[in-house]
């Protein structure tokens, strides 16, 4: 049986900023096909900060919990900071993922950085850290080999 932290359980049962904004700034929707999981990270930026951020997981407990800590980590930041997240951060501020759930922080931190990307577009702006960055679905996650 797996072990979660009182973290990641406390997230998945009572998750922070779920739902979704209407007119948003930026919406980014990940998933990974192999194991279902699909996010969608919603911002209101007013200036350069993140007024508000929700989010709609379809997932396994771990993908909501590291949705919702994600969403906490970056809400009332400055942009450059929500640049700075990482599946590793996401993972420690829930002190930590099984194994075959760290996917679950990628996840994460692709869907903020794929709604920062949508609301560079729409309004224009260069966000120099977010060239070249790729969300790649089928790739980016190791999945473990099942046990006979």
């Amino acid at each position: 049986m797996q072990q979660y932290s009182d973290k990641v359980m406390d997230h998945f049962l009572n998750p922070r900023n779920m739902g979704e904004i209407e007119g948003a700034s930026g919406v980014g929707e990940v998933g990974n096909p192999t194991c279902g999981d699909i996010m969608k990270v919603y911002l209101d930026i007013d200036g350069d900060t993140i007024k508000d951020v929700k989010f709609k997981t379809f997932g396994c407990g771990s993908a909501i919990a590291s949705s919702s800590m994600a969403t906490e980590m970056i809400k009332g930041k400055k942009i450059k900071e929500a640049l700075e997240l990482t599946n590793k951060a996401v993972a420690e501020a829930l002190d930590g993922l099984p194994p075959v759930k760290m996917h679950c922080s990628v996840l994460a931190e692709q869907a903020v950085k794929a709604a920062l990307i949508d609301y560079a577009k729409n309004n224009n702006i260069d966000i120099p850290e977010l060239d070249g960055y790729v969300i790649d679905d089928a790739h980016d996650h190791e999945v473990p080999e099942e046990e006979d």
